[in-house]
This record gives structure tokens, sequence and C-alpha cells, in this order.
């Protein structure tokens, strides 16, 4: 299978549902990794996982715009350490709102290595140049600390406290694409506060 790019450490590929449904169920059937992703992201059972590996990658190829979720791969020791995403984030009733965030979920054993930054960094790139997006989001529940630094390592922006998605209270970041001015593709008119989408 084709990575959809590699990092120093990493891989970036497409689940594999046969294969990688025991490597993601140790990530998701985690009450510590799943702290921070709401109700419902917890996984009781492999088979389950499995089907929300298929699940997702359907969303994906019905989508067909590049957006999704992909396996983070230690080159090393070919072991799945997480999750990399670029989607479209959902307004407060899961409706789209054509903003488009990236975030990550490791596994414990794999937390404080650098790899939710190193991914996060190749995902922007990809976001950028590949999807030619003028800007990418990360939304952070305020007390998740470790995915604020992240953000931070990632030059991210920050925008203060919105009520725009997933209907709760998130920190919100940005940053531009490389030459995009914060003032262009609608960004002048998201601090005026126009569309209502930011506070």
């Amino acid at each position: 299978m084709t990575p959809l790019f590699e990092t120093e450490r990493l891989i970036i590929r497409t689940w594999i549902p046969e294969s990688d449904a025991e490597q993601a169920f140790k990530i998701y059937n985690d009450p510590e990794v799943t702290y921070f992703l709401g109700n419902g992201a917890r996984v009781p059972t492999i088979k389950l996982q499995h089907q929300r590996l298929i699940e997702n990658i359907e969303r994906s190829r019905r989508r067909n715009n590049g957006t999704g979720s992909w396996a983070i791969v230690d080159k090393q020791t070919t072991t799945i350490v997480g999750t990399i995403l670029l989607k479209e984030l959902p307004d407060q009733d899961g409706l789209p709102t054509h903003d488009y965030e990236v975030g990550w979920h490791l596994r414990r054993a794999s937390w404080g290595k650098g790899y939710a930054t190193e991914a996060g960094q190749g995902m922007l790139k990809y976001g950028f140049n590949i999807l030619n997006l003028p800007v990418i989001y990360a939304v952070v529940k305020p007390e998740n600390h470790a995915s604020i630094r992240v953000t931070q390592r990632l030059n991210m922006k920050p925008m203060g406290q919105t009520k725009n998605y997933y209907g709760i209270e998130l920190l919100l970041f940005q940053l531009h694409a490389p030459g995009e001015k914060s003032g262009e593709r609608g960004a002048a008119s998201r601090e005026q506060g126009a569309g209502g989408r930011e506070r």
C-alpha cells in the first residue's frame, strides 16, 4: 500500500481493517487515550473497532476530497502509534462548516516522543500543498495541555475559545498556508463575526 506520506520516523498510510483492528483497539479501548475525545470514542471490542475502521474508510471514499484519518506507523518497529486526521469540522448540529482541522490520537506508550508534532507537520504540508487549503485549524479541549503544546510546536496561532464546533467549548488554533495572508479568503470576515462561527 502506497503511504500518503512519510516523515523522518513515520509512515502515514490508510488503515487496513483486517490487519490493523487489533492495534487500533489497543489505542481506542484505553480510557486515558479517549478521555478528551468525547462520548462514544472508546471502543469495547476488536470486532467493533474493525467495523469503525471500515466505516471511516468508506466515509473518506464518499467525500473523495483527500481528507480523512490515517494510521501513524513507526518505521523502525512497524507499530501503529496513533491516528492523524485532516477533515472538515462539524458545527454544533454536526453539519459541515468548510473549515478543516488537523488532529491526532496517540497510544499511551507513544506519548511524549514527538510523534504528534512530526505527523502534524506532515499533515499540514499535505493540506496546504496537495489539497490547497488556505487555512487549517485545530480544536482542543481547554484541559488537554499536551495537545495545546503540540499546536504550539506546529506554530498554530491561538484564536481563543469557540463553541462553533462539535457543540462544546473548545480552544481554537489556526495556521495559514505559506503565502496566505490572514485577511484573505474569509479570515477577515471570520474575525468580524460573519457567519457566526468565531467568537
